[in-house]
C-alpha cells in the first residue's frame, strides 16, 4: 500500500527509445505500481505498446491531457501524456529522429514541475550521442535541466549530482572532465558552493536538520600535509574551514582510501568527493542496482536511475528495475518532505 500523499503525481520520462527505459517502466507498472507514489509517463504511447508486445507483457494505456487526470485512471492502467513529436520503437539502435521526442519529454516534465502540475520528475536514461547528432548542444541531461529552469525563472542554478543508495551517499565536486584537468578546475569556491547546496537540500528535501558532510582529499592520504600534492592544504582545507564557520557540519580533507568502510560511513550523511570516480566507484560498488542519481540545487525535484540506456539488452526483458524503482520512491519522499517543510525552490546559497 502506498504511504505517499502527494497532491500532484510524478512525471516519468522514458529516455531514449533505443534503451531500457520503456522496458523498465512497463515492468514497474505491471509489478510494482501499487507500492509506488502516483506517476504518469510522458512519452509516445505507440512506443510503449510496441515494447510491451516485444516483452510479451499486457499493457493497458490511458491517454491523459494533464497530470491531474492520472489520479482517475483505473488500477492496472498506465496514464500516458502523449508526445507531439512521435517516436519509433528502436531497441538496441539509436535513431536521431527520436531525439525531438526525447527532448520534448524533458521540456514538458520540467515545465509541469515548475508549474506545480507534477511533484517531481524521474528521467529515463538518454543517449547523448543521438541527441548531439540531432543538434543538441548541452553537455548532458542535468545541465539541460538547469538551463530550462534558468529560462523559466530568470536566474542561474548550479546543479549538483548526488549518488545515493542504502549504505552510502556521494557527491562529486567535479564531474565529467578528464582526470588531468581536475586540479585546475577544483577551487575552494566550487567546493564551498557544492557543499552549501548539499547542506541546503539535505535539510529541505531529505529532512536532515544538520547534515554531516565528509570532505574527501584530492591526493593520496589527503596530501600528507603537503608532502603528496598541495591542493588538500591550499584549496580543500580553507574551504572546509569557511563551511564550518558558516555553521555547516563539514569535516576534511579526509583520506579517501579510509572514508568508505562501514565504521567511517557511520559518522557522516554524505561524502563530498573531488572527482567523478572518487564518488561513483564506492557508490556503485556498494549498491549498483539500488543507487539513485538525484540532482540537487535545482528548483525542481529530479531523480534518475544510475545506469545508462543499456541498449544491448533493450527489448529482451533482462533489464532490472531496481534503480528506477528506487528513483521513483526517492522522488516521492523528497516531494513529501519538501511539501511538509514548505520548500519549493532550492536556493544556490
Amino acid at each position: 500500500m502506498r504511504d505517499f500523499a502527494m497532491d500532484a503525481p510524478i512525471a516519468v520520462t522514458l529516455g531514449d527509445p533505443s534503451g531500457v527505459g520503456p522496458d523498465i517502466v512497463i515492468a514497474i507498472h505491471g509489478d510494482h505500481r501499487a507500492d509506488l507514489p502516483a506517476f504518469f509517463v510522458i512519452g509516445d504511447p505507440d512506443v510503449l505498446a510496441s515494447r510491451a508486445r516485444r516483452l510479451g507483457r499486457d499493457l493497458a494505456i490511458a491517454m491523459i491531457h494533464n497530470p491531474a487526470e492520472a489520479h482517475g485512471v483505473p488500477a492496472g492502467t498506465l496514464p500516458v501524456l502523449p508526445l507531439v513529436n512521435r517516436q519509433s520503437d528502436t531497441p538496441g539502435r539509436t535513431d536521431p529522429a527520436n531525439a525531438a521526442g526525447t527532448i520534448e519529454a524533458i521540456d514538458r516534465a520540467t515545465a509541469l514541475v515548475l508549474e506545480g502540475g507534477a511533484a517531481a520528475v524521474v528521467t529515463g536514461p538518454i543517449d547523448k550521442k543521438a541527441l548531439y547528432d540531432a543538434g543538441f548542444h548541452h553537455p548532458g541531461h542535468t545541465e539541460y535541466l538547469a538551463h530550462l529552469c534558468q529560462l523559466r525563472l530568470g536566474r542561474p542554478f548550479t546543479p549538483v549530482m548526488l549518488l545515493t543508495g542504502p549504505d552510502l551517499s556521494c557527491v562529486p565536486v567535479t564531474i565529467h572532465i578528464p582526470i588531468a584537468e581536475v586540479p585546475a578546475q577544483l577551487t575552494a569556491e566550487l567546493i564551498e558552493t557544492t557543499c552549501r547546496i548539499v547542506a541546503a537540500d539535505y535539510r529541505a528535501r531529505l529532512g536532515i536538520a544538520r547534515p554531516r558532510l565528509a570532505i574527501a582529499g584530492l591526493n593520496p592520504h589527503a596530501g600528507e600535509k603537503g608532502a603528496i600534492g598541495t591542493e588538500d592544504e591550499t584549496v580543500i582545507r580553507p574551504a572546509v574551514a569557511r563551511l564550518r564557520a558558516a555553521g555547516i557540519d563539514a569535516a576534511g580533507p579526509l583520506p579517501a582510501d579510509t572514508m568508505f568502510h562501514p565504521l567511517a560511513r557511520a559518522h557522516y550523511d554524505v561524502a563530498v568527493c573531488m572527482y567523478h570516480d572518487q564518488a561513483l566507484i564506492p557508490a556503485k560498488t556498494l549498491a549498483f542496482d539500488q543507487t539513485v542519481n538525484a540532482t540537487l540545487g535545482l528548483p525542481i525535484i529530479r531523480t534518475s536511475p544510475d545506469h545508462g540506456t543499456a541498449a544491448d539488452i533493450a527489448g529482451s526483458g533482462d533489464a532490472r528495475p531496481d534503480s528506477f524503482l528506487a528513483a521513483i520512491r526517492l522522488a516521492g519522499r523528497m516531494a513529501e518532505i519538501g511539501k511538509s517543510a514548505g520548500s519549493t525552490v532550492t536556493a544556490n546559497a
